[in-house]
């Protein structure tokens, strides 16, 4: 068990998940400087045509550096219309979309004007609904280099570097015959398809990070 720090993210990979249910408390990041391309705005899932993108749109800031906590989802598009009606499609045949659907559904009719808020207060309905305990706190500060006693995940998970240390242990998907496993989708891939066994997939995920 250890006590973690994790960037904030849009429906996080199964690996992030992974590390939140084994840890003993996790931080979020809220200080940082937002930077583009990652799981801070954009989740993969499983559709029809294989992985999909789902990316949330931010609106520009007029500078390079702004802190996670102060970036502003653009209003500019359907973007949670958009997205709620890829996952429906993605999902609606798997065995546990329609217990969970209601869960979801109001994270995307509420209008959000900052992306951490909205990371964080769907990040809370997942964690309830897998019944992870974890306890989970934001950073008051941002800290560049931590101390030993916390273990750094800020940037280890990222959808263009992957893990040696993740297995992404199989489950049931409802598209694996025609595409195979695909690993460290979105934590609705997982919890859409296994339902309250979500955590003993999550728990058994192979990684040396924490013991």
């Amino acid at each position: 068990m250890a006590e973690i720090v994790l960037s904030s993210a849009y429906l996080a990979p199964v690996e992030y998940y992974s590390e939140i249910a084994k840890a003993e408390a996790v931080y979020i990041e809220s200080f940082e400087f937002y930077h583009k391309q990652t799981y801070r705005n954009r989740c993969h899932i499983a559709a029809a045509n294989g992985s999909m993108t789902l990316s949330i749109p931010v609106e520009k800031a007029c500078t390079d550096k702004i802190v996670i906590r102060d970036v502003r989802i653009s209003g500019h598009n359907d973007w949670q219309i958009q997205h709620w009606r890829s996952i429906e499609s993605a999902y609606n045949s798997t065995p546990f979309f329609e217990y969970y659907k209601d869960e979801l559904i109001p994270y995307y009719e509420k209008k959000w004007t900052y992306l951490f808020d909205f990371n964080q207060e769907l990040q809370a309905k997942i964690l309830e609904l897998l019944d992870i305990q974890t306890l989970i706190q934001q950073t008051n500060e941002y800290k560049g280099k931590l101390d030993d006693t916390f273990l750094d995940l800020r940037e280890t998970i990222h959808p263009k570097r992957g893990n040696q240390h993740f297995s992404g242990q199989p489950y049931y998907q409802v598209f694996d015959q025609r595409f195979g496993f695909l690993s460290n989708l979105s934590i609705i891939d997982l919890l859409f398809n296994m339902g309250n066994e979500s955590i003993l997939t999550l728990i058994n995920n192979s990684t040396l990070k924490i013991k």
